[in-house]
């Protein structure tokens, strides 16, 4: 018999519709129940491409006496993180407050009245890996919730009260709201001391992208002027490199892993996932613009060959992720056996070649199988072959494109197919960058599309949104990472079309966020609109992770927007925010490396660039192909009043001028690029 997960529309809560254990999502039904019979709750997260999460899944919720014994003592509410970031959020700083660390599957124990008191990730069936089993901690906690309550309700209420103090950011108290060059220089320095400059990245394994320590190393390079040659961006082109060429690329189709489990990059965890990709691609996007590198161009192509042919729907949204898993084996779908690989090519000096580029072996360079990777450089062994350049690589293309028409011939990983506001967003971010580096038009028309997807399908009403969307159902009210991705994606495309009704968008959504979300004791935002009720706490989240945090888009949002409109209260806002986090900034440079960027533009200055004329969409278009990270634009056939930037712009008959300005004191207007790049 299915369980209540029956009726959700998230693959993930679809995955367990069918366990023996009564789950519910979580809601009024379940919580209302837990207070009326005072049982506790028993909350599980993850998300659909979670390989352990899978694991216990088959081992303990599968089972029938373990069931039974979670049904007969705990309401048990089953959550999808991504559905649910807010509760994510709070529970998972739960668990790492009481064991020091997190993950996922995540479980929780909480009272009646949902404040958490135990915790962990994945238990195993049986007493292994220093872990108790599943069900000796179910027999614990409720052996402790019958003689010794107020132990339980005592942990909680310290917790709780925890959770509620590390929320406030105390420390948060800006001594100034001037910004140097000396501190940029210091983050850099701090990034560069967590390089690894051998395998590119920062840390040890596991070893995730970290795209914006990239791209603040990358910009730092070009705000002291030395591009191409600085340990700033040698260090950001490395690292870029290192994964293209690692199992974290799949080299057959394009698109990055979540994340490396070594430090080479061999070994990824196999889940895709859509943010991941975005933001390589919008790093990738400026890499290939401060180095024309070949490489760069190549990968967002592929990737967004990949992307538009897997991921967007055909209502222009984007889907979630692909799973890790295929058969119930990590990894199965991109990994080959020695001889199936030789087989498929089915030629021997072929196969030859491309196993000594891609470290292909007979016992398997990973788990007894072979990831395809490119450790070394693929032109000394083209030269031991006697192969030029151009012939070794032709080899290898045909290569992969037989293996890749063998692999589609496998069993896919699952596709988490519900659309997501924030990872649409930083999409439409991605594509809007690749199409300013590259100028393929259809990357623009994808974010054109997915734009018209959320503004169809998840706007709910003029100045609210929902967070995700799936089978005609928009859910959950949007947070601040959605908005705040929303609007930082808005500008880029007003930028990329010339359309000013998004920036208006993008301006309406910022005074809604003023409202729903600000503490105006700290200048900063929470992640849950005021609205939302069913959070024990409010949190304020600051530290960029995986995907930047919303308090450090709107940092950015409200700068630039602050410039676009001539709105120096915005712009105000955003000083305060950076300098709140200005010394965090430099302790932990990684944390906050998306804050970071917007310190540059605050010390480096930003260029106000200007267009009018008839000619205006094809010369931003070259415009924006130069790579001047610390710009905004906007572009029009005629002045415009409405808009400061384009309000006093003189035309000189039929001619189209560009106007650079700073803080609105406009230099001369020039009519082309070349004049253009004197000026910047």
């Amino acid at each position: 018999m299915p369980n209540r997960l029956q009726h959700e529309t998230s693959p993930y809560l679809l995955q367990h519709a069918h366990n023996p254990v009564d789950w519910f999502p979580w809601g009024k039904e379940a919580l209302d129940k837990a207070v009326l019979e005072q049982k506790l709750i028993l909350v599980s997260i993850g998300y659909s491409a979670c390989h352990w999460c899978h694991v216990m899944e088959r081992e303990s919720f599968e089972n029938e006496q373990t069931a039974t014994l979670m049904n007969d003592n705990f309401i048990n509410i089953k959550i999808d993180r991504e559905e649910r970031p807010d509760l994510d959020h709070i529970y998972m700083d739960a668990v790492q407050t009481l064991t020091g660390s997190g993950g996922w599957p995540l479980n929780v124990f909480l009272t009646p009245d949902a404040k958490p008191f135990y915790g962990g990730t994945y238990f195993p069936p049986v007493k292994a890996y220093n872990r108790n089993s599943w069900n000796d901690v179910l027999l614990g906690i409720k052996q402790a919730w019958k003689e010794r309550p107020h132990e339980i309700l005592s942990q909680a209420e310290n917790v709780t009260d925890h959770l509620r103090k590390a929320g406030a950011f105390d420390q948060l108290n800006p001594s100034t709201l001037k910004f140097s060059t000396a501190q940029t220089a210091e983050i850099a320095n701090g990034l560069m001391k967590r390089a690894d400059t051998t395998w590119g990245g920062f840390g040890q394994a596991p070893k995730f992208p970290q795209t914006h320590c990239i791209q603040f190393l990358l910009r730092q390079a070009y705000f002291e002027k030395n591009t191409t040659e600085s340990a700033y961006a040698t260090q950001a082109f490395l690292s870029l490199e290192k994964m293209i060429a690692g199992g974290i690329y799949d080299h057959l189709q394009g698109g990055f892993a979540r994340y490396s489990t070594d430090a080479e990059w061999l070994a990824p965890h196999f889940e895709k996932m859509l943010y991941d990709n975005a933001l390589l691609i919008a790093v990738l996007s400026e890499a290939y613009q401060a180095s024309d590198k070949k490489i760069y161009k190549d990968t967002i192509i592929k990737t967004m060959q990949f992307i538009k042919a897997e991921w967007q729907d055909e209502d222009g949204g984007f889907f979630s992720a692909y799973d890790a898993d295929s058969e119930g084996v990590e990894g199965k779908y991109y990994t080959w056996s020695y001889d199936e690989a030789a087989a498929v090519i089915d030629n021997p000096q072929a196969f030859e070649l491309f196993s000594k580029c891609y470290q292909l072996t007979a016992k398997g360079n990973w788990e007894h199988t072979n990831i395809l990777w490119l450790p070394g450089e693929v032109e000394a062994v083209f030269k031991d072959f006697n192969l030029d350049v151009e012939d070794g690589n032709k080899i290898l293309e045909q290569c992969r494109q037989k293996l890749l028409m063998h692999r589609q011939q496998r069993i896919k990983p699952l596709l988490d197919d519900k659309k997501i506001l924030n990872w649409n967003a930083l999409m439409i971010t991605a594509c809007c960058k690749a199409f300013a580096a590259i100028g393929n038009p259809e990357y623009l028309s994808m974010a054109i599309a997915a734009e018209a997807f959320v503004a169809q399908h998840l706007k709910l009403d003029p100045n609210h949104y929902a967070h995700n969307y799936k089978q005609g159902k928009a859910a959950n009210p949007a947070f601040l990472d959605d908005l705040a991705a929303y609007t930082q994606a808005l500008i880029l495309l007003q930028e990329c079309t010339g359309n000013q009704n998004y920036l208006d968008t993008a301006v309406a959504i910022t005074r809604e966020v003023l409202v729903d979300f600000l503490d105006v004791e700290t200048s900063l935002f929470y992640f849950t609109p005021v609205t939302q009720t069913d959070v024990i706490i409010r949190r304020k989240d600051i530290y960029d992770g995986a995907v930047p945090s919303g308090n450090s888009l709107m940092a950015s949002n409200l700068f630039l927007l602050g410039k676009l409109t001539d709105q120096s209260d915005w712009v105000d806002h955003a000083v305060q925010m950076v300098a709140a986090v200005s010394g965090m900034m430099e302790r932990y440079p990684n944390s906050f490396a998306n804050w970071a960027l917007t310190l540059q533009s605050l010390v480096y200055g930003v260029k106000e660039i200007a267009i009018v004329g008839p000619k205006h969409s094809e010369l931003a278009k070259q415009i924006i192909k130069l790579w001047v990270p610390n710009k905004v634009l906007q572009h029009a056939a005629m002045a415009l009043t409405q808009y400061p930037l384009l309000a006093v712009k003189v035309q000189k008959g039929e001619e189209t001028n560009i106007y650079v300005c700073e803080n609105y004191a406009c230099k001369a207007p020039v009519s082309d690029l070349k004049a253009l790049q004197a000026l910047l």
